[in-house]
C-alpha cells in the first residue's frame, strides 16, 4: 500500500513556473513507476509524463514535451514535476500515481496505476 500526497499547486501567469512534489508513505517507494496526470474541467483525465522506478525511463505527452521536467528522489519518497513556460492550457487538477506493473506498456493510461493522490489544482491566468 502506498499513500501518495501532491502539494505545490497554485495560481500563476502564463509564461511562470511552478513545481509540483509528490510525497509517497508505505511500502518501497523505489519499486513504483511513477506517473502524473491533469484533468482540466470537462474533460478526460489525461496522461502528463512517467518516470520508472530508477529515473533512467522517462516520457511525456506531447503538449508539455520541452516544458515540463519529471524526477524524483527514492531517498526522500518523493516525485517531482517542474513546469515551466505555463500556459492556460495547462490549468487543471494534477495527480501523481504509483504503478507497480513490471511492464511499462499501458504506462500513458489511467488504468496502469494502482494507487492515486488526491490532486493539486494548477491555474494558470493569461
Amino acid at each position: 500500500q502506498v499513500q501518495l500526497v501532491e502539494s505545490g499547486g497554485g495560481l500563476v501567469q502564463a509564461g511562470g513556473s511552478l513545481r509540483l512534489s509528490c510525497a509517497a508513505s508505505g511500502r518501497s517507494f523505489g519499486s513504483y513507476r511513477m506517473g502524473w496526470f491533469r484533468q482540466a474541467p470537462g474533460k478526460e483525465r489525461e496522461f502528463v509524463a512517467v518516470i520508472s522506478w530508477s529515473g533512467g525511463s522517462i516520457y511525456y505527452a506531447d503538449s508539455v514535451k520541452g516544458r515540463f521536467t519529471i524526477s524524483r528522489d527514492n531517498a526522500k519518497n518523493t516525485m517531482y514535476l517542474q513546469m515551466n513556460s505555463l500556459k492556460p492550457e495547462d490549468t487543471a487538477v494534477y495527480f501523481c500515481a504509483a504503478s507497480s506493473r513490471v511492464a511499462s506498456v499501458g504506462r500513458t493510461q489511467s488504468q496502469f496505476y494502482d494507487y492515486w493522490g488526491q490532486g493539486t489544482q494548477v491555474t494558470v491566468s493569461s
